[in-house]
C-alpha cells in the first residue's frame, strides 16, 4: 500500500476503522457485575451475602411466622369451617410459588435483580399492614375483615414469591467465578437461614397469638403485626448493603427474546424439513439465521434444564405429604427445620469431604437423585406405619352397615334386645368398659329398630332410627326412678393429625359449664345430655373446672391420648370434687413417637440433599442473563408438585396408607427417569459459553479485518 506524501492527511482505512471498534469495546471487568466486594474474614466469602443471608432470615422468620397462625386464625376468627380454611390456605400456599416467576421476569427483563428484591419487598410489607389490620376485631364488620386480608394474603404471596427467585439468584451474584466451591457452600448457608427462620417463627408467633390478649381475644393483630415488623427489618437490612453489592444490570426483554428465539426455530425448522438440506447438530441451531450465537447456546443452557425439571415436581408432591398424622402439628413443623440445622452442617463439613476423599463423584443430579429416593424410603416407612396405626381405627363401613354398642350409666346391669338382631347376649354391667362395636345390618340406607330394655323385672322398649354407615352409642340411665335411653351418634373414624377428641355428658340434674384449659369453653345441659366431641392435642388435662349451679369444681381428665376418642360422663359432685367416668371409645394410637423420627430423619436428609443441590445447580447452569428466570423455574417445580396433590386427592379419595404408597413408588419410577435424564446430561459452564462466544467473534472480527486489507491493496 501507498505511504501518502508528508502533510496530506491520509484516507482512513476500513480495516483501521473496524479494528479501532473493536478495540474501544469495553472490558469484561468494567461491567457493574465484576465489582469486588470486600471479604469475610480473610475468607473468599464476599462481606454483602451477610446482609443477603440476614435478609433472608428476617422474611422466612415474616413469612412462615404469618403462615403459622393462618389457619387457626380463618377458623376461630372468621368462623370458617375447616374444609374452606384449608382450601384457601393451599391455595395462598400454591400463589406464592407461582408468582415467582413474575418477580424473575421483572429482574432479568427490565428492573434488575437488586431493584426488583426492594420493590417487592415494598409491595411485601404493605401485604402485611394490611393483612394485620384486617385482624383488628372492631374494624369494621366480618366482610371488611375478609377483604383486608385476602388483599394482604395477595399481597403477601406476590412480593415472597416474586422476590424468591432473584435473593437466592442475588446472592449467588456476588462471587467471583474462581470462588465457585464457596458459591455452592452459599446457598447451604442460604438454605440454613430459611430453616432458622423457620424454627423461630414456629415457637414466638403462636404465643403471640395465644398467651397476649388485645381487645378482649387472641390478638391475631399482634401476630400479624410482628411479621410485618420483621419483613421491614429485611428491607432495611437488604438496603443497608446497597454500596457492596455486585449488581447485575437486566439485559432486556430476555424472556420474550428467548420465547421468539425458540418459536423461529421451530418455524424455520418446519419450513426445511426437506431431505436435501443439511441437518442441524440441535433443532434450536434453525435459529442461527436471526439470532446470535450466543442466544442460541444460552436458550439450550436453559431448555436443557427445564428439560431436566420435568420429573422433579413428584418429589414436592411427596414432600407436600407431610407424612406423619401422630405427631402434633406444631411439632411437626418444629423438628423437619430443626434436623436441616443440623444436617446442613453434617453434609457440607463431613459427609460430602468424606465423598471426595473416597474418589467417588457424587455430582448434584447424583446428591439430588438420593436425595428423592431417601424422600421415598421416608414415606414407604410412614406407609407400614400408618397401616399400624390403623389397626386400632374404626372399621371402615359399607351401605347398610352401622356400629353400635351400649354404654349403662345406671345402677343395675341392664339386658339389651334388638328385634331381629342377635346382639348383646350377655346383661350389660353397670359403669362396665364398653366392648368394641357391634356391627347392624339395615334393610335399606336408614331403618327404624325396636329396643327393649330388661332391668330389675320391668321391661321397657324404645324405638330409634338408626342410618347407614353410622356409629351409636345407646346411653342407658335412670331419670326420676325409671329407666331410660338415648341414642347418640358416635365418631366414625380416628381424629386426624394425631389429635385427641373427648366429649362429655352430664349426669347432673344441673346444667353445667365446663373448661378444659384456658382456651375451651363447653356448655352441657342436665339429665344425660351430651356435648360434641372436642379436639385437643396430647396432654394431661388435670387443671379443667366444673361450673354448677352450687359452685366451681376442678375437673380432671387425665391423659387424652394420640387418635384417640374418649367420653367422659359427670356422674356426681361432691365433697369438692367431680366424680367422673372415662370411657376409651376409639383407642389411642399404638405405635410408639420413636418409629416416628427415623421418617423425620430420612426426610430431612433428603430435602437438604435434594432442594439445596436443586437450588445450587440452577444456578450453576444457567447463563448469566437468566439467573432469575431459572430459579424460577426451580421454584416452579415446588408449585406443580402441590398441585398435583390436591388435585390427586380430589379426583380419587384414597386411605391414607394407600396415598403414601403411591406417591412412593410414583416417586421412585421418577427417580429412574430423572436418573437416566441425568446421565446423558452434560454441565456446561456459562461462563465458558461466553468465552467461546468472545473467541468466536474475535475470529470473525480477525477474518474482515483481512478481507478489508486485502481490498485495499487492489
Amino acid at each position: 500500500m501507498e505511504i501518502p506524501p508528508s502533510g496530506d492527511t491520509p484516507p482512513t482505512p476500513l480495516f483501521e476503522t473496524a479494528h479501532r471498534d473493536f478495540r474501544d469495546d469495553p472490558p469484561k471487568g468494567d461491567s457493574p457485575l465484576q465489582k469486588k466486594s470486600p471479604k469475610l474474614c480473610g475468607s473468599n466469602y464476599p462481606l454483602s451475602i451477610a446482609f443477603i443471608v440476614v435478609n433472608e432470615f428476617c422474611e422466612r422468620f415474616s413469612y412462615y411466622g404469618m403462615r403459622a397462625v393462618l389457619t387457626l386464625y380463618f377458623l376461630s376468627f372468621f368462623h370458617w369451617d375447616e374444609n374452606l380454611s384449608t382450601a384457601v390456605y393451599h391455595a395462598f400456599s400454591a400463589l406464592c410459588y407461582f408468582t415467582p416467576v413474575i418477580g424473575a421476569i421483572m429482574a432479568d427483563s427490565w428492573l434488575g435483580k437488586y431493584k426488583t428484591i426492594i420493590y417487592l419487598s415494598i409491595v411485601y410489607v404493605v401485604g402485611h399492614l394490611i393483612k394485620s389490620v384486617g385482624a383488628i376485631p372492631s374494624l369494621g364488620n366480618q366482610a371488611v375483615h375478609v377483604v383486608l386480608s385476602m388483599v394482604g394474603l395477595f399481597l403477601i404471596a406476590l412480593g415472597t414469591g416474586g422476590i424468591k427467585p432473584c435473593v437466592s439468584a442475588f446472592g449467588g451474584d456476588q462471587f467471583e467465578e474462581e470462588h465457585a466451591s464457596e458459591r455452592s457452600k452459599f446457598f447451604s448457608i442460604f438454605y440454613l437461614s430459611i430453616n432458622a427462620g423457620s424454627l423461630i417463627s414456629t415457637f414466638v408467633t403462636p404465643v403471640l397469638r395465644g398467651d397476649v390478649k388485645c381487645f378482649g381475644e387472641d390478638c391475631y393483630a399482634l401476630a400479624f403485626g410482628v411479621p410485618a415488623a420483621l419483613m421491614v427489618l429485611a428491607l432495611v437490612v437488604f438496603i443497608a448493603g446497597s454500596g457492596l453489592y455486585r449488581k447485575t444490570p437486566p439485559q432486556g426483554n430476555v424472556l420474550l427474546e428467548v420465547c421468539k428465539c425458540i418459536s423461529f426455530a421451530i418455524k424455520n425448522r418446519l419450513k426445511n424439513r426437506s431431505r436435501e438440506i443439511p441437518k442441524r447438530d440441535h433443532w434450536l441451531d434453525w435459529a442461527s439465521e436471526k439470532y446470535s450465537k450466543q442466544l442460541i447456546g444460552e436458550v439450550k443452557m436453559v431448555t436443557r434444564v427445564l428439560f431436566l425439571f420435568i420429573p422433579l415436581p413428584m418429589f414436592w408432591a411427596l414432600f407436600d405429604q407431610q407424612g406423619i398424622y401422630v405427631l402434633q402439628p406444631d411439632q411437626m413443623q418444629f423438628l423437619n427445620p430443626l434436623l436441616i440445622l443440623v444436617f446442613i452442617p453434617i453434609f457440607d463439613l463431613g459427609l460430602y469431604p468424606l465423598i471426595n476423599m473416597c474418589k467417588l463423584n457424587f455430582t448434584p443430579i447424583r446428591k439430588m437423585a438420593t436425595g428423592m429416593i431417601l424422600a421415598g424410603l421416608a414415606f414407604g416407612l410412614a406407609a407400614v406405619i400408618e397401616v399400624k396405626i390403623n389397626e386400632t381405627d374404626m372399621p371402615r363401613l359399607v351401605p347398610k352397615e352401622s356400629l353400635i354398642r351400649v354404654l349403662n350409666l345406671a345402677e343395675n346391669p341392664v339386658q339389651v334386645t334388638i328385634q331381629d338382631k342377635d346382639l348383646f347376649q350377655q346383661p350389660v354391667e353397670s359403669f362396665q368398659n364398653p366392648a368394641e362395636y357391634s356391627k347392624l345390618i339395615l334393610n335399606g340406607e336408614q331403618q327404624s329398630l325396636h329396643f327393649t330394655l330388661q332391668h330389675q323385672g320391668l321391661t321397657l322398649a324404645f324405638n330409634y332410627t338408626v342410618k347407614e354407615k353410622s356409629v351409636y352409642s345407646l346411653i342407658v340411665f335412670e331419670a326420676e326412678g325409671s329407666l331410660s335411653s338415648r341414642l347418640i351418634t358416635d365418631l366414625e373414624a380416628k381424629p386426624e393429625n394425631g389429635l385427641a377428641a373427648v366429649r362429655f355428658i352430664n349426669g347432673l340434674s344441673q346444667d353445667v359449664n365446663l373448661t378444659i384449659d384456658s382456651k375451651r369453653f363447653i356448655a352441657v345441659q342436665k339429665n344425660y345430655s351430651a356435648s360434641e366431641y372436642s379436639l385437643l392435642e396430647r396432654d394431661i388435662y388435670n387443671n379443667g373446672k366444673c361450673i354448677t349451679e352450687t359452685g366451681e369444681f376442678p375437673l380432671e381428665l387425665g391423659l387424652l391420648d394420640f387418635g384417640a376418642s374418649y367420653t367422659v360422663v359427670i356422674t356426681n359432685v361432691s365433697g369438692g370434687t367431680v366424680e367422673t367416668w372415662k370411657s376409651e371409645d376409639i383407642k389411642a394410637n399404638n405405635v410408639h413417637m420413636a418409629w416416628q423420627l427415623p421418617q423425620y430423619l430420612l426426610i430431612s436428609a433428603g430435602e437438604v440433599m435434594f432442594s439445596i443441590t436443586g437450588l445450587a445447580f440452577s444456578y450453576s447452569q444457567s447463563p448469566a442473563s437468566m439467573k432469575s428466570v431459572l430459579q424460577a423455574g426451580w421454584l416452579l417445580t415446588v408449585a406443580v408438585g402441590n398441585t398435583f396433590v390436591l388435585i390427586v386427592a380430589e379426583a380419587a379419595p384414597m386411605a391414607q396408607w394407600a396415598e403414601f404408597v403411591l406417591f412412593t413408588v410414583l416417586l421412585f419410577a421418577v427417580c429412574i427417569i430423572f436418573s437416566i435424564m441425568g446421565y446423558f446430561y452434560v454441565s456446561v459452564d456459562p461462563e465458558d459459553l461466553e468465552e467461546k462466544e468472545e473467541k468466536r467473534e474475535t475470529s470473525s472480527r480477525g477474518n474482515m479485518i483481512g478481507l478489508v486489507t486485502q481490498k485495499t491493496k487492489l
